[in-house]
């Protein structure tokens, strides 16, 4: 079976345009309700981001869980990890997060996860999709749910977030630029590392407005992290996306150390402290150099497709705990049960206090090979693997690159584009072969 709304991650999409709409949202609010409610009625949490749209789309999602009956827990800006960990520790049915993470204001979308703080499984993604087809009925008025806002809910996780490394280790000789990307770690990150002892001297993107999250700043845009850490002379660069499940970090040269590079980091110390259980997940994107590297440290590595459901599902297959993306995604599982740029970042921190080495010095057993990825934007949806013409440029490049490289077309799972990726030795090469593909997918 396919389905129709839900994504690898949720439903995303452009405010305004089909699905993502308040009627819409109002019918999916009242189809999870009556999914939840079937077994018993109890409690579903919303959080959201700091779009403006996320107002809108929080009443209208609150009205449909409550006329099937779903007792609804407002929780209001916060990151999307945070929804996971207080949907366990309130022990709700599930957990609402109305976020389009890393895309621009006038997109918005909806995350979902279990009682357990995991996404949803394909059963119950499938039940809801059922249930959306069916004509909304309004319980009778005495089953109703209530509504209840949280007024403690950013304190609880910023607590979760210091718990999540050695009480023991203290920030304080540590200089740091936060970036916040305008979003849902505006009011969360910069508490976390400040009570940890941490001198915040940039702290840039914490004054969201509802229309300027990620705009030129976060994740996705890390180059004023890289600016405020030479201007500032500071240790480390911290950026996050808009709903703060990703993390890049950027090194006291300026360089961007991104989501392999911390996964590398990350696992070489529970290596060499003997905590590391198992080996590490990533993804087909995740960079060739990770790889080798892990393999010279003999420690397993495995990957997954595309997006951190896949991830965690590779992970929970082989009962490992560290998984993520080159992104920023990062999942480690015996601290939460998502990927959690917070936390995340912490662990690396944490790292550098307890080694005494700076990021750069961690990061340097590691050593990426040249990637390059050309987003190609899509007016309407081809089968690429079915085209002549494409997996021609493709057979072409993977002769050129030989044994030290590879070649990766993919469907974005939350944007109309196909990505283009090519990794190799040979950097020049890497960027022709790239190019020349792209050329071929923009024809077609």
């Amino acid at each position: 079976m396919i389905k129709k709304y839900f994504g690898t991650d949720g439903i995303r999409g452009k405010v305004g345009e089909f699905p993502i709409t308040p009627d819409f949202f109002l019918k999916l609010g009242w189809a999870v309700g009556k999914v939840f409610a079937g077994k018993k009625a109890g409690t579903v949490l919303i959080g959201k981001d700091t779009r403006i749209s996320g107002y809108m789309f929080e009443s209208a999602l609150e009205a449909g869980l409550t006329s099937a009956g779903e007792n609804v827990l407002l929780v209001g800006p916060i990151p999307t990890p945070g929804i996971a960990y207080l949907t366990r520790t309130f022990h709700a049915q599930a957990g609402v997060v109305i976020s389009a993470s890393h895309n621009p204001y006038d997109d918005n979308g909806i995350k979902f996860f279990s009682s357990m703080g995991k996404k949803l499984p394909d059963e119950i993604e499938f039940a809801i999709e059922a249930q959306l087809s069916e004509t909304i009925n309004t319980v009778p008025s005495n089953k109703i749910g209530k509504v209840t806002r949280v007024d403690d809910a950013a304190g609880r996780y910023i607590e979760f977030c210091k718990a999540s490394i050695d009480s023991s280790i203290s920030f304080s000789d540590l200089n740091i630029v936060l970036d916040c990307a305008n979003g849902a770690t505006y009011h969360i990150a910069p508490a976390v590392f400040r009570e940890l002892g941490a001198n915040l001297v940039a702290e840039l993107s914490t004054k969201p407005n509802g229309l300027n999250i990620n705009e030129h700043c976060g994740a996705t845009r890390p180059q004023s992290v890289q600016n405020a850490v030479l201007e500032k002379s500071a240790h480390i660069g911290i950026a996050f996306d808009g709903d703060g499940d990703r993390v890049i970090m950027v090194d006291a040269e300026g360089q961007i150390v991104d989501g392999d590079e911390i996964l590398f980091i990350i696992a070489k110390h529970a290596k060499e402290k003997n905590t590391l259980i198992g080996g590490v997940v990533g993804t087909l994107m995740t960079n060739l150099g990770m790889e080798v590297a892990l393999r010279d440290l003999d420690i397993p590595f495995l990957r997954a497709k595309v997006g951190d459901r896949y991830v965690l599902e590779a992970l929970e297959e082989n009962g490992w705990k560290l998984g993520g993306e080159s992104s920023g995604h990062i999942i480690c599982l015996d601290k939460t049960t998502t990927g959690d740029g917070i936390i995340a970042a912490l662990q690396v921190v944490a790292i550098m206090q307890s080694t005494g080495k700076s990021l750069a010095e961690l990061k340097s057993g590691m050593q990426k090979f040249p990637q390059v990825m050309i987003n190609v934007p899509m007016k309407q949806k081809i089968d690429f693997t079915k085209n002549l013409s494409i997996q021609h440029a493709v057979q072409v490049a993977e002769k050129a690159l030989g044994k030290h490289g590879r070649v990766l077309l993919r469907a974005s799972g939350t944007e109309p584009l196909i990505r283009v990726m090519v990794e190799g030795a040979d950097e020049s090469l890497v960027k022709k072969c790239a190019n020349d593909i792209a050329d071929i997918v923009k024809a077609v």
